[in-house]
């Protein structure tokens, strides 16, 4: 019997659609890597990462440092504060480890650690990863798609909160080795390279009871060390893992060099920067620039046992300043928020606190592409913030604003006038000598918070300002403990805070630090409580083009938008990165676009032998 070609036709069609039916949209063939922008830079054959060198000798040790305490292992959840070492961009995740890892010298682009492939449609719907059948955890047992789906689950019901834990629609097992996560309609297309980035704990070895609380023993991991001796709230030693599984991994040759990893606590900073003198810890880097022009004239460095170098970097500088708790009455108006800035005279502090050797900060995206100052609103960033006519101010909008820089005197009238106008166009007046509440007769009076000597210093010089003008600034310090804490609560008026290492490539961090949602949740960044349609529409934009440049520009106009509501009385920036290593630490050639890599650096004295 001769078939129907009507019929055969039919069928084939009815086959085909279900096929597509049962198949992902717009599937593609697994890759080696993940770009948010393009395609990443790195071939599928690559050996190691740019700025890592895989000769590197194994051995020795390195020590690191920090002021304060710790009182737990587990920097995952809300409660106690654990030591950087464990989990970090520049000390390294030394104990647990995410699917794939960043390449710091592109925008934005992850290669496969403990995947071994991933796979993603163009729409960026779902994305699944595959995960090398080597991966192994520190007892042995083999790393699963379940420890994933565990892992995921495991962090949004207990861990710290992520706003975009909740546009993860489904995650689930598709075999022991393949785990795939599907996306809700609007998500990010940001949102599947977090996930590659989470931190995947073993599901055999980690119960939910034993994540959730605060504690002293570590998590099991799959990473290159483990914990070999912890001295409560002083000092922690990691011990690298011979059985390490992970060691010849593209993206892992030239990392984990040391034999051991120590992180030493000091109670203070002048108690730290002592200690390093000492050659106590080996690796520093230097934040304040009268120090780093002055303070390094001790015996290891007229030696040569201690070498000071500069890392250049191209990344935005961040946002370093007074940040203020809109949440708080007194700087709920963003007249007020404006006013602050005239009083502070930057070139009076820059002299003579630091010799001059800072440089201002006016954007959030300081010192690069994604910065809004000095630029005209371009025809897509007018686009993106017509709807919100009055989020940017005319000025920040024509790229002409600059923050008040104050002639240097410490007193600059002209400054002062154009603050006192703008608080009494919010309420405020100055009645014998101080700025009082015109209806209430309340004094403007406020509280900064500070943790360290060198905050204590710049706040007592803000202080001294606003005191010009009958403003009492109140500065209370605490210890670091009490600090995070109420930081964690939003319980202060105002801060000096640093969002630094900034990305090329902002994404939904910018959530945590800058949304609606996060203004309202314990623990998050949004430090000044900014509840705003317009940088929550911003950041939405910024998570959802496809291309470059219309990257840039979402990026320059939430950069206008968030200028525009003074939420920070910005400071400054160092034009390098400068760091004081003693020179038993040796390092590439090649730096990253963050600067100094010290997971990449190795031990002279290993060189030696």
């Amino acid at each position: 019997m001769v078939p129907c070609p009507r019929l055969t036709s039919a069928l084939a069609a009815l086959l085909l659609g279900f096929v597509a039916s049962i198949l992902p949209a717009s599937a593609q063939e697994p890759q080696h890597a993940i770009a948010m922008h393009g395609d990443p830079e790195l071939p599928a054959d690559f050996d190691h990462l740019p700025y890592a060198n895989p000769e590197a000798p194994q051995g020795g040790r390195i020590a690191y440092a920090m002021v304060g305490s710790f009182d737990s292992l587990n920097p995952f959840i809300l409660k106690g504060t654990a030591p950087r070492a464990l989990w970090d961009d520049e000390w390294g995740n030394n104990l647990w480890e995410s699917l794939m890892v960043r390449n710091r010298d592109e925008p934005f682009s992850l290669y496969g650690l403990l995947a071994e492939t991933v796979t993603v449609p163009d729409d960026r719907s779902w994305i699944s990863f595959s995960i090398r059948p080597q991966a192994k955890w520190a007892d042995g047992e083999p790393v699963t798609a379940a420890d994933v789906v565990y892992s995921f689950n495991l962090l949004k019901d207990h861990g710290r909160p992520k706003t975009w834990y909740a546009m993860v629609a489904d995650v689930t097992a598709e075999s022991e080795r393949t785990v795939r996560f599907t996306f809700d309609d609007g998500a990010s297309r940001e949102l599947p390279l977090l996930v590659a980035l989470l931190p995947i704990l073993p599901k055999h070895a980690v119960s939910e009871e034993e994540f959730s609380r605060s504690s002293l023993t570590p998590l099991m991991g799959s990473g290159p060390y483990e914990v070999a001796e912890t001295r409560p709230g002083t000092s922690i030693i990691l011990k690298k893992r011979h059985d390490y599984w992970g060691e010849d991994i593209p993206a892992k040759r030239g990392f984990d060099n040391f034999e051991e990893i120590r992180l030493e606590y000091f109670r203070d900073t002048n108690t730290y920067f002592e200690a390093f003198k000492k050659g106590l810890f080996d690796y520093h880097r230097e934040k304040d620039p009268s120090r780093w022009q002055t303070g390094y004239r001790f015996p290891a460095v007229e030696q040569g046992l201690v070498k000071l170098e500069k890392f250049d970097t191209g990344i935005p500088k961040g946002m370093n300043g007074f940040f203020m708790n809109t949440r708080r009455p007194v700087f709920a108006d963003k007249r007020v928020r404006q006013a602050l800035g005239y009083f502070l005279d930057f070139k009076w502090l820059n002299e003579n606190l630091f010799l001059g050797a800072y440089d201002r900060t006016a954007s959030y995206f300081e010192g690069s592409e994604l910065s809004a100052i000095g630029r005209p609103a371009s025809e897509g960033e007018k686009k993106l913030l017509a709807p919100y006519p009055d989020a940017v101010l005319p000025s920040v909008m024509d790229g002409s604003y600059r923050p008040p820089e104050g002639d240097g005197s410490g007193r600059d009238r002209d400054n002062f006038r154009k603050g006192l106008a703008l608080l009494k166009e919010a309420g405020w007046v100055r009645q014998g000598g101080k700025i009082v509440n015109e209806e209430t007769g309340e004094p403007f009076a406020f509280e900064i918070l500070v943790m360290t000597r060198e905050d204590e210093r710049l706040a007592l010089a803000y202080q001294n300002a606003l005191a010009l003008v009958g403003i009492t600034a109140n500065v209370r310090q605490v210890d670091a403990s009490q600090y995070w804490e109420r930081l964690k609560s939003f319980d202060f008026d105002m801060i000096r805070y640093n969002l630094a290492f900034a990305s090329l490539s902002p994404g939904s961090e910018q959530s945590f630090r800058w949304s609606s949602a996060a203004a309202e949740s314990p623990g998050s960044f949004n430090f000044s409580g900014a509840a705003d349609p317009a940088i929550d529409a911003m950041i939405q934009q910024l998570l959802s083009v496809k291309d470059r440049e219309s990257f840039v520009a979402a990026v320059r106009a939430f950069d206008r938008v968030l200028i525009s509501g003074f939420y920070v009385v910005p400071l400054f920036h160092a034009p390098a990165e400068w760091v004081a290593y003693w020179n038993r630490l040796s390092h590439p050639s090649q730096g990253s676009l963050y600067g100094p890599e010290p997971t990449t650096w190795w031990s002279s004295e290993a060189q030696q032998n």
